[in-house]
């Protein structure tokens, strides 16, 4: 047994997340786990603890209770039952790295869940553009038609 106390590791220290409208989700409510990733990569993959995750209970989240609604909508897949955001990124070779990249992402998916969007206006297609499609398609069978077996 190693009779020394372990040193806390640099991963601990996450940044706050600034998800734009005055909204900054403190780095106290997110956490940061590590793994061994897969992949190639030789030895580094076997010993070093390199795929980060950073989770983030929703219920915890500063946001209003319709902000909420709308990121378990949108965010539904990366989303636990017991309602906790869960993002990994193992694309670097370095910890430190991928905790960068998986923060970034994580302030990206927040982001763009939280991003209003207007309903789309439903349009009909013209009746001049209708008429010209189907006259195409009539001249193309017309076209068409000789090329077929004779009988």
């Amino acid at each position: 047994m190693d009779a020394r106390p372990r040193r806390c590791p640099r991963i601990a220290r996450v940044r706050d997340l600034d998800l734009g409208n005055g909204i900054i989700v403190p780095a106290h409510l997110l956490r940061a786990a590590t793994s061994r990733a897969g992949g190639p990569g030789g030895q580094n993959v076997n010993k070093v603890e390199t795929r980060v995750t950073i989770e983030a209970d929703l219920d915890a989240l500063p946001l209003t209770d319709e902000q909420k609604q709308r990121v378990r909508e949108s965010l539904a897949g990366r989303i636990s039952r017991a309602g906790v955001l869960r993002v990994t990124s193992q694309a670097e070779r370095s910890q430190l790295a991928n905790r960068d990249r998986a923060l970034a992402r994580m302030e990206e998916l927040l982001r763009d869940a939280l991003e209003e969007r207007t309903p789309r206006k439903a349009t009909r297609v013209p009746k001049g553009e209708k008429r010209q499609r189907l006259e195409n398609k009539k001249r193309h069978a017309e076209k068409k038609r000789p090329r077929g077996r004779v009988i």
